[in-house]
């Protein structure tokens, strides 16, 4: 956020300039004046420099001569870094400028979060090369103010990764990240409001990238006998060949612990993704699902309410999965105990009769 600048402005404004005019009277006469007479200098300086991305990109979409100057690869870069923190780092800036459209493309791509909806009318495009890396970009801000960046690089290319559990995890374990969050009655409540995260991760093959977090939490827990509370992001995507029918749940868990002086530390910080078995898939599993969602997958500009519905929907679905589960289980079992006295019954027969 641009905390030392004016609040960004509107392109409503921008908009009812190149359709009305201004009319004003002098000495001269009466001079008309449009927004196509206006500087370009002065619109870069003190209008679009000012506007954040989604009303930059809508102001792009007005006419010729503002999609012109919209476009300007540093005034996307300044949006970008100003967005997230941790795109000021030197090995970000480098692989956004390797997209299409530089910055552009990268907020394009990680502004809007990644939708679960599964209607595509087209079949999907071939899997993409396997990347030997994925980069993912963590910005957790508590009222606005950032309390945690970082930048983190994954290793794909390994076996271990490819047959262990999918797991990212930022802090080690004896790590924490001090905060100036109360550990009052109403933290939940409190971290439910105020708490977001970013958790964009980049594939440097496709040169692409996307946004796995809810941004605003899910859901906010804390643990009866160790009072530590866990903060739940998330993101439900369509899952891979082994899971085409079904979807995966992307989490994000942040985990608050420990008190200094009134405050919360951040105690955890990671990501998984686990079919609706409750089950983690491995590194092949998720890398395959995630390049996909990265190379494909709809981003929309979900309201904070349309994403836990959908967790929600998830969870529901999730349930009557294990409630068919169950069922099948016990017509199984009712099945082999029928099979069972059945044999019993004629292994006592042939031995009586014998």
């Amino acid at each position: 956020m641009f905390t030392s600048e004016p609040p960004p402005l509107s392109t409503t404004a921008i908009i009812q300039s190149e359709s009305t005019t201004a009319t004003t009277n002098n000495n001269m006469g009466e001079a008309t004046a449009t927004i196509s007479t206006v500087h370009p200098d002065i619109l870069l300086t003190h209008i679009f420099s000012r506007l954040d991305g989604s009303s930059l990109a809508s102001a792009s979409c007005t006419t010729t001569q503002l999609h012109s100057l919209s476009t300007q690869e540093h005034l996307w870069s300044n949006i970008c870094k100003s967005t997230w923190q941790s795109t000021n780092d030197p090995r970000i800036s480098h692989l956004i400028s390797t997209f299409q459209n530089g910055p552009r493309s990268f907020f394009s791509d990680s502004f809007p979060l990644l939708s679960s909806s599964n209607n595509l009318k087209s079949p999907p495009p071939p899997p993409p090369v396997p990347a030997s890396e994925l980069i993912s970009a963590i910005d957790i801000q508590y009222k606005n103010n950032v309390i945690y960046s970082k930048v983190e690089e994954t290793q794909t290319t390994t076996n271990w990764f490819r047959c262990s559990p999918f797991r990212i995890d930022l802090l080690e374990p004896k790590d924490i990240i001090p905060t100036t969050i109360q550990n009052g009655k109403d933290i939940c409540q409190d971290l439910n409001e105020n708490l977001t995260l970013s958790w964009i991760i980049i594939d440097p093959i496709q040169r692409r990238s996307a946004n796995l977090s809810s941004w605003k939490p899910v859901s906010v827990h804390r643990h009866w006998l160790t009072g530590e509370i866990q903060v739940r992001f998330a993101t439900i995507l369509k899952g891979g060949n082994n899971h085409e029918d079904e979807k995966v749940l992307c989490g994000i868990i942040v985990g608050f612990g420990g008190c200094v002086n009134g405050d919360v530390q951040v105690k955890e910080v990671s990501l998984q993704i686990e079919d609706m078995d409750g089950i983690s898939l491995n590194g092949k599993d998720s890398l395959e699902i995630l390049q996909a969602g990265i190379g494909s997958g709809e981003r929309k500009n979900i309201v904070r309410e349309e994403r836990k519905e959908k967790y929600e929907e998830y969870l529901r679905m999730k349930r009557e999965k294990e409630i068919m589960k169950l069922r099948r289980e016990k017509r199984l079992d009712s099945l082999c105990g029928v099979l069972g006295t059945l044999v019993f019954t004629v292994f006592c027969m042939m031995v009586y009769y014998h």
